[in-house]
């Protein structure tokens, strides 16, 4: 928790005992490498924040491929937004991509927090923010990049997590196929 904490911290001020109290809206769960926290075709009831380990969002396509459009590391907060705020059925899936430990809340609780701790939301709104803006920036960069641009830009900018993710899921979230990855690879000599 004391991650959590720590990230809290960078956009709130808070003293240890309303932290313990905000803890207490949370619940945190273990998963496995490949366990779905989400599927196609269920309501999306939780917004999850990854303490330790990797998530993923993707859709199944119309031809039974795998897209990725999120990934989710330490201190990264994913969901199905649209489903998660109006209690739809989502059409995403969300999985561990390596052995995980999730914190993970729903609305309701979301909002009996933010109720009782008004500075909550404050920090939910920077988290949207950060997220629009990270969801900006991959469209302008699948619009404007080349494939092995996008693919060079994100192995400088994120060393660390191009070396965690299999590649077929690098493959999937910059939109080609892992044989078409594996070539750039090689160009790069990476």
């Amino acid at each position: 928790m004391e991650r959590f904490r720590a990230h809290l911290e960078k956009f709130i001020k808070i003293d240890d005992v309303t932290f313990e109290r905000i803890t207490q809206y949370f619940n945190v769960i273990s998963i496995v490498k490949k366990e779905n926290l989400l599927e196609e075709g269920q309501v999306c009831r939780y917004h999850y924040f990854v303490l330790k380990g990797i998530l993923r969002k993707f859709f199944v396509s119309e031809k039974g491929v795998e897209q990725t459009t999120e990934f989710a590391i330490e201190n990264w907060w994913l969901t199905d937004n649209m489903a998660y705020e109006h209690k739809l059925v989502s059409s995403f899936y969300i999985q561990a991509v390596e052995k995980s430990e999730v914190l993970y809340i729903s609305q309701e609780r979301q909002d009996e927090l933010i109720g009782e701790f008004p500075i909550m939301e404050r920090y939910f709104r920077f988290v949207y923010q950060r997220a629009y803006a990270a969801a900006q920036l991959r469209v302008k960069y699948l619009f404007s990049l080349s494939k092995e641009e996008f693919y060079r830009d994100m192995v400088v900018k994120y060393p660390e997590f191009v070396q965690r993710v299999p590649q077929y899921l690098i493959a999937s979230y910059l939109g080609f196929t892992p044989e078409y990855l594996s070539e750039i690879r090689k160009k790069l000599g990476s």
